[in-house]
């Protein structure tokens, strides 16, 4: 698992999609598993710290309580319409729990100069640790361009046609 620094050293072309596609609806979609086991999906606000990605939540929220028994999740951009042209963006990896005051403290002034709120304790911290990220695009005429990278490193790109029962490469 890698930082979101580390992610974008390794795919600077796939980070700086990500990253436009996160801050223009400021808020992310967050997927994580519930006791259950079944899936939740969330709305999250975050914010790029340093080489990091942070995510903040109120004190005992449900997605917050998931995270803390069971830190897989997956990350998700918000999609404005189905023909939305500027595509979708996706991370899977680990939510950490930050507990150090110092970072917990300068996340909190960078919220505070982003939105003129800062958000009060208790409330809960994660940075995110990278495992794959996706970029998808759809076009006119059924295609689709994929961008896939994986923590080994590898970049992946490919351009296939939808056909509605399957998919020409």
């Amino acid at each position: 698992m890698v930082s979101w620094g580390e992610f974008e050293a390794a795919a600077p072309d796939l980070a700086r999609l990500g990253r436009e596609r996160f801050e223009r609806t400021e808020v992310l979609l967050v997927g994580t598993v519930r006791r259950d086991g079944t899936a939740r999906i969330s709305p999250c606000e975050f914010l790029f710290l340093d080489d990091l990605l942070m995510l903040g939540m109120m004190w005992q929220s449900k997605k917050a309580l998931d995270l803390l028994r069971d830190p897989r999740c997956v990350l998700h951009s918000a999609i404005l319409n189905k023909d939305d042209p500027e595509g979708e963006f996706k991370l899977r990896g680990r939510a950490i729990d930050v507990v150090d005051p110092e970072l917990r403290e300068r996340n909190g002034q960078a919220a505070f100069e982003k939105t003129g709120w800062h958000p009060p304790e208790p409330y809960h911290l994660f940075s995110i640790e990278i495992e794959e990220a996706s970029f998808i695009r759809y076009s006119g005429e059924g295609h689709q361009t994929v961008i896939r990278w994986r923590q080994d490193g590898q970049v992946l790109e490919r351009v296939r046609r939808w056909t509605g029962s399957g998919y020409e490469p």
